[in-house]
């Protein structure tokens, strides 16, 4: 049964860290929200997740590539070899945005998740218009211990 998700929330670029705590159907998670800027201590927050939601801002074509090396540096830390991966390909509603099979190819997706030891997940998003925010949940859900 889905969950009443109401209206999106806005939106702001995150320059820090934030924590939030989503009620889930089994539990309540704590997101701990690091932006891309805060990349180089990412690592200090590795090692009690269970799981990671990585999420590209595809508007962002300059920043592409430094998004995909940063993806694969999480995969690759020893701490998240256990965690389920999600990968967000955010503003899919702007039509400046490539599509998602555009992304996928771009990032080699397929090759990422055949090498990966970590189950992962891709999904298309808009965060300010709430599409896909339902499947993130459900992803969630899936994914948290009992």
């Amino acid at each position: 049964m889905p969950v009443d998700l109401g209206e999106p929330p806005a939106t702001l670029p995150t320059v820090g860290t934030n924590l939030t705590d989503l009620s889930l159907r089994r539990n309540t998670v704590t997101v701990r929200e690091l932006g891309g800027c805060m990349g180089p201590i990412w690592p200090s927050y590795f090692k009690d997740c269970t799981s990671v939601i990585f999420m590209v801002d595809t508007a962002n074509i300059t920043q592409i590539s430094s998004s995909c090396i940063q993806l694969l540096s999480v995969l690759s830390a020893e701490p998240l070899q256990n965690a389920s991966v999600l990968v967000l390909f955010n503003k899919s509603d702007l039509p400046c945005t490539m599509s998602l099979g555009e992304m996928k190819s771009l990032f080699r997706m397929d090759d990422i998740i055949a090498s990966a030891p970590q189950p992962v997940t891709t999904l298309e998003l808009s965060a300010s218009s709430g599409k896909g925010l339902q499947e993130v949940l459900d992803w969630l859900n899936s994914t948290q211990p009992d």
